[in-house]
């Protein structure tokens, strides 16, 4: 197992899910709706679009036969 590789694939998940949730709020507000967040909820939304990146990224990498570079065999 890479650390390195890992280590900052989280960090970019980390601050990439954040983003998808600013930007799915903005197109609401574009929208006419408007939603207020407490700092409890943006931070469970934070770690679950964070858990759904991740995982989107390995079923496609798992599309691919390749995590991190390496072969897979399924």
């Amino acid at each position: 197992m890479d650390y390195k590789k890992t280590l900052i694939r989280l960090f970019v998940i980390l601050i990439l899910s954040p983003l998808v949730v600013y930007l799915f709020l903005w197109a609401a507000k574009l929208a006419g709706s408007t939603y207020e967040m407490s700092h409890g909820e943006t931070w469970i939304i934070w770690l679950l679009m964070a858990i759904v990146i991740n995982l989107s990224i390995i079923k496609k990498a798992r599309a691919n036969n390749k995590i991190g570079g390496l072969e897979i065999d399924q």
